[in-house]
């Protein structure tokens, strides 16, 4: 038993919520992984664990159908397929049910056509990361990187297989192993792996000589697990150690079927190396096809090599050997492995051996050389196609024959002034532009139509194709060299000039997407722009989908290249679609077209992951495409990006909120502290008079009674005027405030003002400046006595005894403008803007009763008005405080004089 606990204690805490897997790993089927496996449950099950069955295959077997019996089941889904009546484990009712421990027989298999998933082991993965723990059971012949070595020592290709990685990932691995004579027996007696075809797979795959080869394979694997455990104990342990050097393996990929051989050898070899994995592909002209085939079997070699752990690349050149030991010492390899040649000697004296190549330039690299297998060369080599414009455009072929007409016709007039090595030479020409712009094909074309046209028009005897002189002849295929040539590396130039405006295009879009979405602060313009850039990028319908208050998913930004433009449609996901997104969503995963997860859908969705969390989801139509790495790799910058900046946006509005808070606790604080402050005083004030009246009322005259009770009224009204302003502030506030506007004279405006504020100041003297003829305003008449009422009660706070307080107005221009002018020691500079703020107070050396919220009133009742206040200091001593009232183009003077009369 091996416990695979690979991840360092620094890492777990992050993991803790997630399932632990157990595998039981047999070298064959029969050996009795299943019966171990419910065996083991039922002892958790007697600790006191929560299981269940979540699928079992007993193959009518006794006594495994006796200890399956005795744990709880979840019913299977049942469907129909092909016509016949399909059973799958249902991953639903597992999730809901969520137990502690489920048991899942066969990891390797594969669900039918329509299911969530494709293979069972992903199941498995999401059961895992809902926190579930797992029991599951493979055969050695099932894991992907032995399936190749499984092939040739059993004669069967194992179609069902599972990642390494999952093997890898496991929290505990059982080996569970019997005598190659004992599971024989077994099999002849029914006791283990019963079925209908048990004779034929008795005589084909289980034989004493395959079960020993199967189980030395399954002792290495497990070997390797607690070599790989024992190595992560004493790096976490600190433990010292004859370390092995850092090594890096490097596989050479193409759309061969040979590739998934070369792949799974080069993983075994990593891992037995304990050495990083790296596979590469070279996009060259002889290989570079549009043939839907081949870019499928590509596609999925290089998934292949992920699935495995491998880091894929893709590089463009010409120079195949050269373009791989420039990437195996960029990347610091150790290894190279490459694949036998299987072409013909001729093809070698061509193009020259590449495994020779290899080795020639390596240097200190090793390279590994693999033999393919027998089936593998039985397998049909892979046919270069012409590209579609080259298989279908007569006329590129016209225009070289054409333009290999047009040189014949020339040379012709000149034929006397020409030597025959100079006509040849021109015929050169078609041959360049025919492979410059049309491609090679129509260059090897040209070339040997301009051969022929020599021929008959130059070489003597003309007019015919017979050659009297050897030399010539020697020279017509010199020149078919040299055509073949010119047009192959004009085609690698054409393809590597698509390929370097292609990447250019992704990159420059990257970039103008990263310059716009910098300064963007809301996420629905995030979405907006990262499906037109995607869409423009890829060439297909991009929507993105962003998450409400409740995590549920709608499309915030949608656009499709054929229409042009962002319309509903292109903006409008089919209902299956959104439930595939969601999940998507809710799982952290990429699923949808060219998955294995939802696999059947129209859309490949891809979450915008920030921090391990999902921020919104990228669904990108593909319509049955199959998805390159390198494609994949561009898909992920995009939603990477587009996932950082939605994050930046919630991050920046959750500190919004943040300061929001922190301002408004300062201002309950500074609230409380100058409410407490303001009504201590007059409720002191009118407690000590009411109190001096209960209690020796009869002993004060009539005149001291009044005296009192004026002390009592000057609290009550301190203490309205404090009420009045909170009241008002929470109105401005709450954008309460209504303006009930009419026509409203300054003088009567003043006049009132000065009437009202004369009957509590005796302190100080009033003095009016009004212009006459002042035109009538627009106004709600009570506010602004209120806006006037308060900045002479700020005067006067702030203005020495019998000191002269001046209100005064004019007109200037089409605005109103009124004046409070004290003769106080006026306001610092740098806290002029600031005394309209809510409870700023000025500094001052005495202590002045007030709130601080008089001048913030006022201004917001002024800017209700479409109004402005500010303060100014002059020069001789004072403060300055001005009203802006806009005036009415049309005021109507002459109602206002008749009222007044």
């Amino acid at each position: 038993m091996i416990n695979n606990d690979n991840q360092p204690p620094e890492e777990q805490t992050g993991l803790e919520e997630k399932g632990k897997l157990t595998v039981f790993l047999g070298a064959a089927p029969g050996v009795g992984k299943t019966y171990k496996m419910l065996e083991t449950a039922r002892q958790r099950q007697e600790e006191g664990a929560d299981v269940i069955i979540g699928w079992v295959e007993t193959h009518d077997i006794p006594s495994v159908e006796q200890l399956a019996a005795a744990l709880p089941r979840i019913p299977v889904k049942s469907c129909i397929h092909q016509g016949r009546l399909v059973r799958e484990m249902d991953v639903d009712a597992i999730l809901e049910r969520k137990p502690e421990l489920v048991l899942i027989d066969d990891i390797a298999h594969t669900n039918i056509p329509g299911s969530r998933h494709v293979r069972r082991f992903q199941d498995v993965q999401e059961l895992l990361k809902a926190g579930i723990d797992i029991y599951t059971t493979v055969s050695i012949q099932h894991i992907e990187s032995l399936n190749d070595i499984v092939a040739q020592i059993t004669g069967i290709t194992v179609k069902e297989t599972v990642p390494d990685y999952i093997l890898e990932q496991a929290d505990s691995l059982q080996l569970i192993d019997i005598p190659p004579n004992e599971l024989l027996k077994r099999i002849k007696e029914g006791k283990a792996y019963a079925g209908e075809q048990r004779e034929q797979e008795l005589k084909q795959f289980f034989r004493s000589g395959n079960i020993t080869a199967l189980r030395e394979l399954a002792l290495r694997f497990t070997a390797n697990s607690v070599d790989e455990e024992l190595e992560q104990y004493m790096k976490r342990h600190r433990i010292n150690g004859p370390w092995p050097a850092a090594s890096r393996i490097m596989v050479c990929v193409s759309a061969s079927p040979f590739s998934s051989q070369l792949i799974r050898a080069a993983h075994r070899l990593s891992v037995g190396l304990h050495s990083e994995f790296i596979a590469v592909h070279v996009e060259a002209s002889t290989h570079n096809s549009t043939d839907d085939e081949q870019r499928v079997r590509l596609a999925r070699n290089l998934r292949l090599a992920e699935e495995l752990g491998a880091t894929t690349l893709t590089v463009v050149g010409c120079d195949l050997p050269n373009e791989l030991i420039k990437v195996a010492k960029a990347h610091n390899v150790t290894a190279i492995v490459v694949g036998k040649p299987r072409h013909s000697w001729l093809q070698e004296l061509l193009h020259g051996s590449l495994v020779e190549q290899l080795i020639r330039l390596s240097g200190g690299i090793n390279v590994y050389v693999i033999q393919a297998s027998a089936e593998t060369k039985k397998s049909p080599k892979v046919v270069t196609k012409l590209p579609a414009e080259e298989q279908s455009n007569w006329k590129n072929y016209l225009g070289g024959l054409l333009m290999a007409g047009l040189v014949s016709v020339v040379s012709w007039f000149f034929a006397e002034e020409l030597q025959p090595v100079n006509i040849a030479l021109l015929y050169l020409m078609p041959v360049l532009l025919s492979a410059v712009w049309w491609g090679r094909w129509p260059s090897y074309v040209t070339a040997f139509l301009s051969v022929l046209l020599f021929d008959f028009l130059f070489v003597p005897p003309i007019f015919t194709f017979t050659v009297a002189d050897i030399p010539y002849a020697w020279s017509f295929l010199i020149f078919l060299l040299v055509s073949y040539f010119i047009g192959g590396r004009t085609e690698l130039l054409r393809v590597q000039a698509k390929t370097a405006y292609h990447r250019e295009r992704i990159t420059r879009a990257l970039y103008e997407f990263s310059r716009k979405i910098a300064s963007t602060s809301d996420s629905t313009s995030i979405a907006e722009r990262l499906a037109t850039h995607a869409a423009e990028t890829f060439g297909r319908q991009t929507l993105v989908l962003l998450p409400d208050n409740e995590a549920k998913l709608s499309v915030r930004g949608g656009f499709e290249p054929e229409q042009g433009r962002s319309e509903a449609d292109a903006k409008e996901l089919p209902i299956n679609e959104s439930v595939v997104a969601q999940w998507a969503f809710e799982q952290g995963q990429v699923a949808g077209c060219s998955t294995d997860t939802f696999s059947e859908m129209q859309y490949i969705h891809v979450p915008l992951l920030s921090r391990g969390n999902a921020v919104g989801v990228m669904s990108i139509r593909i319509l049955g495409m199959q998805i390159t790495p390198e494609e994949q790799r561009c898909i992920d910058a995009w939603a990477g990006l587009a996932a950082i900046s939605v994050e930046r946006v919630k991050l920046t509005e959750a500190a919004r909120e943040a300061a929001m808070l922190v301002e408004a606790d300062k201002l309950h604080t500074a609230l409380f502290n100058s409410i407490s402050h303001e009504l201590r005083t007059p409720l002191s004030s009118i407690s000590g008079s009411v109190s001096t009246l209960l209690e020796s009322g009869a002993m004060y005259n009539r005149e001291q009674q009044t005296e009192l009770l004026e002390t009592i009224q000057e609290g009550a009204s301190r203490m309205e005027r404090i009420v009045i302003n909170l009241l008002d502030s929470a109105r401005l506030e709450s954008g309460m405030l209504t303006l009930k506007k009419d026509w409203c004279d300054i003088e009567d405006l003043i006049g009132t003002t000065i009437r009202r504020f004369g009957k509590k100041n005796t302190d100080h003297i009033i003095e009016v400046d009004v212009s006459p003829d002042l035109p009538l305003i627009q106004a709600d008449f009570v506010l602004l006595e209120q806006v006037l009422l308060n900045l002479l009660d700020n005067a006067k706070k702030y203005s020495p005894t019998d000191s002269v307080i001046t209100i005064a107005a004019k007109q200037e221009a089409d605005s109103i403008v009124m004046s409070v002018q004290d003769q106080g020691a006026g306001i610092p500079n740098d806290e002029l803007v600031r005394v309209f703020d809510k409870f700023f107070r000025v500094r001052q050396d005495r202590q002045i009763p007030g709130t601080g919220l008089g001048l913030s009133i006022c201004k917001g009742i002024v800017e209700a008005h479409r109004g402005r206040i500010w303060a100014e200091n002059r020069p001789d001593g004072g403060t300055d405080l001005y009203i802006s009232l806009p005036t009415c183009k049309y005021a109507p003077i002459m109602e206002a004089e008749d009222e007044a009369k």
